[in-house]
């Protein structure tokens, strides 16, 4: 997780929501990156989306079964189906999102009949460091 809060660190310094991503496979990093919907003007260019696309690249491979990824906050519905198609095995994540998660609220994605592989899921791993960012990237934007 410490890589995907240093992923969400610089997300916070390019002035995007700081929300950071990494994916294992057996240990190994395959990919990481934080938020870049600003930078890249593309709505989906969210942390998990981006560490999908350059996991698969890497593997040469449209399927990431027996891969874990450690996430920030709480995946929004879009992240949430990428992952479901991306056969992720483990999915770890900081921060719970009551406005805009997909996992633990709103939707749920993961627990409805259309969803074809539901990965494991492990919330609040390193919450408060990822909600604290999360704060501070808000309370900052006030002033």
């Amino acid at each position: 997780m410490q890589i995907a809060l240093t992923e969400a660190e610089a997300a916070a310094a390019r002035g995007e929501i700081p929300v950071g991503a990494v994916l294992l496979r057996g240990g190994e990093v395959i990919a990481q990156a934080g938020n870049r919907t600003r930078e890249l003007l593309d709505p989906t260019a969210h942390a998990e989306v981006l560490v999908i696309r350059e996991a698969c690249r890497v593997l040469g491979q449209e399927r990431l079964t027996g891969c874990d990824l450690y996430v920030t906050l709480e995946p929004c519905p879009m992240c949430a189906a990428a992952i479901s198609n991306a056969r992720i095995g483990r999915l770890y994540y900081g921060a719970s999102d009551p406005k805009s998660g997909g996992i633990g609220q709103g939707p749920r994605v993961f627990s409805h009949p259309q969803c074809h592989h539901v990965p494991e899921v492990y919330d609040g791993i390193d919450e408060a460091r990822s909600g604290a960012l999360l704060a501070e990237f808000f309370a900052s934007l006030r002033k």
